[in-house]
């Protein structure tokens, strides 16, 4: 299944869409609550881009619902929640991980409410220059798996090798690359209600 298939399935945008009208929110409405122009929520309401997480985040915040509605259609609302490897779906798969620099694929996906979003990410190795900046409520851990990752912030370059960990205020303008490869990394997003 290629990126927009894959898209297409969790069908993302739609859910957007959906949640704006019944909110009676324009697409302008949203664009001044998340600071993300008209056009980019435009595509991605239409399932032609792959929002990045933190775009994700905004879009939940803005619409009034945690991030893992986007992920589920019947949500479960239990203590303990399983996903199994084979039960996962990443988003942002193409010949290049994506336009953002990396693909991201959600662990704890079926419990809607959670105070904790995890996920395992792939950067991609990419010139420093292209490094796609997000910033979002909340606090963020990153546990590197493989490879190397340089985390971007303002000024700052922290170079992460496997077994390395990061926790920053994600508030923060940052940003990630992979150097000399795909690095792979457990990230925990944490939103305060």
């Amino acid at each position: 299944m290629d990126m927009k298939e894959e898209l297409a399935s969790l069908d993302i945008g739609t859910k957007i869409r959906n949640l704006r009208n019944k909110r009676e929110m324009t697409l302008q409405d949203l664009a001044t609550l998340t600071g993300l122009s008209k056009p980019n929520l435009s595509q991605i309401e239409n399932n032609l881009v792959s929002p990045p997480i933190a775009t994700l985040l905004k879009i939940s915040t803005a619409l009034g619902v945690a991030i893992g509605h986007f992920f589920q259609d019947s949500p479960q609302e239990t203590d303990i929640v399983v996903v199994r490897k084979d039960d996962r779906y990443g988003l942002a798969k193409g010949k290049h991980i994506s336009h953002i620099g990396y693909q991201y694929h959600p662990l704890a996906y079926p419990k809607v409410t959670k105070a904790m979003e995890p996920f395992i990410v792939y950067m991609e190795e990419r010139e420093a220059g292209d490094i796609v900046f997000n910033n979002h409520r909340g606090e963020e851990f990153l546990y590197v798996l493989e490879g190397i990752l340089e985390f971007h912030s303002g000024d700052k370059v922290v170079t992460l090798e496997a077994g390395d960990s990061l926790y920053f205020d994600s508030v923060v303008p940052h940003g990630y690359r992979g150097v000399g490869g795909v690095a792979k990394a457990l990230a925990i997003i944490h939103r305060p209600n």
